[in-house]
C-alpha cells in the first residue's frame, strides 16, 4: 500500500494506464458540480442560420413570388436567350453554303452558352436577366439560399415534367401554397420576392 493512496483494500496502488482515482475515464459524462454548468459533447455547434441576405429575423423568409411574375421573367429569359439564337440560325439557314451553315452553328453555341451563364447566375446569385428585372430570386426553400448550378440544372431538366399533361405543372403554382411547379418541388426550391 502506497502512502496517500485513496483506495486503501488495493495492495498494489495505482495501477499504469489507468485513470488516477477519483478522476472519471471514458464513457458517459459524470455529474458536474453543482453550480458548474455541464459541458456539451463533440464539436461546439454551429451558429443559427440566418434568414438570408434580406435583413429578415432568423426563420423568416422573404414573400413568395406571384404566378404573373415568375411568368414574365421565364418570358423575359427566353427572348434573351431565343432571339440571339434564332436571328444566327435564321440568317444561316437563308445564306445556304459553308458560311450558313457556320452561322447556324454559331448561332446554337450561343443559345447554349446563354443558357448555361442563365444556370450558372441563377444556381449562384438566384437572378437571371428576367428575375432581376421583376425583383424576385431562385432559392433553396430549407435555409433560403442559392441552389448552386448542379442544382440549377436539375432543375432545368425536371421542367419537362412541368410540361407534360397539357403543362400543367407551370400552371400548379396557382393553386399551390409555395407556389412551386413540380420542378420545384422535386429540387426543394421556391421563388421568393427579393428585398
Amino acid at each position: 500500500m502506497s502512502f496517500g493512496d485513496p483506495n486503501p483494500n488495493n495492495p498494489y496502488g495505482q495501477q499504469p494506464g489507468q485513470p488516477p482515482q477519483g478522476q472519471p475515464g471514458y464513457g458517459y459524462p459524470q455529474q458536474a458540480p453543482q453550480g458548474v454548468p455541464q459541458q456539451g459533447y463533440g464539436y461546439p455547434s454551429a451558429p443559427p442560420v440566418s434568414g438570408g441576405d434580406y435583413g429578415q429575423p432568423q426563420g423568416a423568409r422573404p414573400p413568395l413570388a406571384g404566378w404573373g411574375s415568375r411568368f414574365v421573367a421565364l418570358l423575359v429569359d427566353g427572348i434573351v436567350i431565343g432571339v440571339p439564337y434564332g436571328l444566327l440560325i435564321g440568317i444561316g439557314g437563308a445564306m445556304g453554303g459553308n458560311a450558313g451553315g457556320l452561322l447556324a452553328f454559331l448561332g446554337l453555341i450561343v443559345g447554349i452558352g446563354l443558357g448555361l451563364f442563365k444556370l450558372y447566375k441563377e444556381g449562384t446569385t438566384g437572378q437571371w436577366i428576367g428575375k432581376k428585372a421583376l425583383g424576385i430570386s431562385l432559392l433553396r426553400e430549407a435555409d433560403g439560399r442559392p441552389l448552386g448550378f448542379g442544382m440549377a440544372f436539375v432543375r432545368y431538366i425536371a421542367h419537362f415534367l412541368d410540361s407534360l399533361a397539357c403543362y400543367i405543372g407551370w400552371l400548379w403554382p396557382l393553386w399551390d401554397d409555395k407556389n412551386q411547379t413540380f420542378a420545384d418541388k422535386i429540387c426543394s426550391t421556391v421563388v421568393v420576392k427579393a428585398g
